[in-house]
């Protein structure tokens, strides 16, 4: 299986971008983002972009690949909702849209969040554009097509956080995470079964389009 990832230097894409390294079945990992990884792999090929809403440059490269897992996002906090959209919805859509053409036999996996609106009408600016670009993206015609909404993961394996606020977060909550897995364990999951489970709905799909912490977590069980 060849794999194209979006988002590798974030800390669900590092996660994603170990779990496809180790797997036997994956032959070639294609990274692209804006900036270099600083990592070397005999199955990893790396290409940076400035633009990553226009791939024309390099599309004779990015044909022949059985999955996208598209990693890549920004916090909404400071941002209008018109820039918001611009860094999720519009440059999602226009990657979607050229790997789909090019490959559409293609399973794309898109990392959303927990909370996402899928109505598009609700009262969290970013819920809803993520809800729209989950549902522009299931109307496009790739051979399949899920979305991951995280809610709690617990980076593993020394993968950490690019969002300083939300290192400080793990870093606090750090002492609690064994309470709160005994207590609440589908409201956690884990970088490394993100990658997992992203691994078998490329594979062998997955029972609902839609995974949440439980969904992601059971999926990653049948790795």
């Amino acid at each position: 299986m060849n794999v194209i990832l979006f988002g590798a230097t974030g800390m669900v894409g590092r996660g994603v971008l170990r779990e496809c390294l180790l797997d036997p079945e994956v032959e070639r990992v294609l990274v692209i983002g804006r900036r270099a990884l600083g990592e070397a792999h005999p199955k990893l090929v790396e290409r940076v972009l400035p633009d990553l809403t226009d791939l024309t440059a390099m599309e004779p490269d990015l044909v022949g690949y059985d999955a996208c897992f598209f990693c890549l996002g920004v916090s909404a906090a400071g941002l209008s909702e018109a820039a918001y959209r611009r860094v999720t919805y519009d440059l999602t859509l226009a990657v979607a849209r050229t790997l789909v053409r090019l490959n559409p036999a293609m399973t794309f996996v898109y990392v959303s969040g927990k909370g996402t609106d899928s109505t598009e009408k609700g009262r969290w600016m970013w819920a809803r554009v993520k809800g729209a670009t989950e549902n522009a993206l299931f109307a496009l015609p790739f051979k399949a097509a899920y979305m991951f909404r995280p809610g709690l993961i617990q980076p593993l394996h020394g993968i950490r956080s690019s969002t300083r606020a939300y290192r400080i977060g793990y870093v606090m909550l750090a002492p609690f995470i064994g309470l709160l897995k005994a207590r609440f364990p589908d409201q956690i999951t884990t970088t490394e079964r993100v990658g997992r489970a992203m691994l078998v709905a490329a594979k062998r799909g997955a029972p609902t389009r839609l995974l949440e912490n439980r969904d992601i977590n059971a999926l990653a069980g049948g790795a």
